[in-house]
């Protein structure tokens, strides 16, 4: 889990738009961020497997 500091800074506003920063809201966690559910891989699937994200199935084939 990311320092709250680091999570902090990275929902300010910062001087220049292409220095934005995405995060997981739930942890904070830079890498593997999916911006439709503004969550990171990790949290993305124990959310699903727990049927917390609507209109989303584990697929099978």
């Amino acid at each position: 889990m990311a320092r709250k500091s680091i999570i902090a800074r990275a929902k300010k506003k910062p001087k220049f738009s292409t220095r934005t920063l995405n995060r997981c809201f739930k942890c904070g966690r830079k890498h593997g961020y999916m911006r439709d559910f503004d969550l990171c891989r990790i949290c993305f699937r124990e959310m699903a497997n727990e049927g917390q994200l609507p209109g989303v199935k584990k697929s099978s084939w």
